[in-house]
């Protein structure tokens, strides 16, 4: 009898389990931005119990997919399921993790081991039945930014006519150079700009730039014109004459930037033995620069951020100067960027953190801000108009540019 019982309050539990659980059978969208601009997922998802299964239909930088959907589970209303794309021979498994509320699905998309990703799904169609009253709405990334009263413009924007070229001003000169990286096992390539009236006779300080996951070492140049900023920027007597160096963060043989970018990911991370003990080393030998850590600087845009946000504060020996432009879900959580607080306030002469008002990927850079406020970490904060786009960072490097080295 009391087996009985307890089968019965089994069945009974069960029951009332998956009354209780969200129905997600149907349509739902989502268009969220990345590092590599945005994304457009349709998800035809049908459930049976607590089984899901469907096919996520995708478009990413133009080259649309299809994909079916696996491991799919709905606990009352905790939804997860597995993505997997094909990359040089594997798998890369995407996990999605997501909060069904309503006729939303707020999800957390892990990109492999690497990048962390908030999403939110919309329902295409009518819900099959009455949606659940008070549950929570919104989410990062494709949901409604909050700006709060911090979140706001540092300086003026650029001048109109700071990235184009002038007539009757010194010019640099862009060079692309290649250089052995034992710790890939390959040569690769940087693009080096010099400024005007280079000269083998002095020494120069050395910024750093980094792309984003779907650029390359001539993403800055193409995007942004730095060689026209600094040259006017030099002209009007706002910066210190400075080589830039914009290398390729992708370290892996093969770092040109094709088909599923987002599987590279790990690459951006092993990118830091590259830059510490091949990169520099060469541009050290190669060009007439100091050789001190307050005569090098680390920036980036996007995934190149956080690299800058990662390796700089991580190696406070090497640079002294800072400056992540959007950084992306790369970016390490702010207690493993700055566990010494003291110390970096010590080290660092400038840390500069901005992001656009209407960029999606904005609570990386709050978070970090947040953390460095409330541990006295000196630093520059900078919300400006726009998204996750070069209009933003071609400021960005105008500002950056004009404080570093003095």
């Amino acid at each position: 009898m009391i087996m009985k019982r307890l089968r019965l309050l089994l069945v009974f539990a069960a029951v009332v389990g998956l009354a209780g659980a969200a129905d997600v059978t149907g349509e739902w969208k989502a268009e969220f931005e990345t590092q590599i601009g945005p994304q457009k997922y349709r998800f035809v998802l049908k459930q049976d119990g607590a089984t899901v299964t469907g096919k996520a239909h995708s478009e990413i930088a133009g080259e649309k997919r299809e994909v079916e959907l696996k491991e799919g589970r709905l606990e009352r209303d905790t939804l997860t399921f597995v993505e997997f794309l094909p990359f040089q021979g594997n798998e890369l498994r995407i996990a999605y993790r997501g909060q069904v509320a309503d006729n939303e699905i707020k999800f957390t998309r892990e990109v492999g081991d690497m990048v962390r990703e908030d999403l939110l799904a919309k329902r295409d169609a009518p819900p099959p039945a009455p949606p659940a009253a008070g549950r929570a709405r919104g989410g990062r990334g494709a949901a409604p930014i909050v700006l709060g009263p911090d979140d706001k413009p540092l300086v003026p924007p650029a001048p109109e006519g700071f990235n184009v070229v002038r007539d009757g001003i010194a010019r640099g000169k862009l060079e692309m150079v290649d250089y052995e990286s034992k710790s890939v096992g390959t040569r690769r390539r940087a693009l080096v700009y010099t400024p005007p009236g280079y000269t083998p006779d002095r020494k120069y300080p050395v910024l750093y730039l980094l792309h984003g996951i779907g650029g390359d070492e001539e993403e800055w140049r193409k995007g942004a014109k730095p060689e026209v900023i600094l040259d006017n920027l030099y002209a009007d007597g706002k910066a210190v004459p400075m080589i830039v160096v914009m290398p390729n963060g992708r370290a892996q043989p093969n770092d040109r930037a094709e088909g599923n970018v987002m599987a590279a990911a790990p690459a951006f991370a092993k990118f830091e033995a590259d830059l510490l003990h091949d990169l520099i080393p060469f541009v050290e030998r190669t060009y007439a620069v100091n050789r001190d850590r307050a005569s090098r600087a680390l920036a980036g845009l996007s995934m190149g951020g956080g690299q800058s946000l990662n390796f700089g504060l991580g190696n406070l020996d090497v640079f002294a100067w800072v400056g992540a432009f959007s950084a992306a879900p790369n970016t390490k959580p702010p207690a493993d960027l700055v566990p010494d607080p003291a110390h970096a306030a010590r080290m660092l002469k400038l840390l500069w953190i901005s992001c656009g008002d209407k960029d999606g990927l904005i609570y990386i850079s709050q978070r970090t801000r947040a953390y460095l406020k409330e541990k006295n970490v000196p630093h520059l904060w900078h919300v400006e108009p726009g998204g996750h786009d070069f209009k933003v960072w071609r400021d960005d490097l105008y500002q950056f540019a004009q404080r570093i080295f003095r």
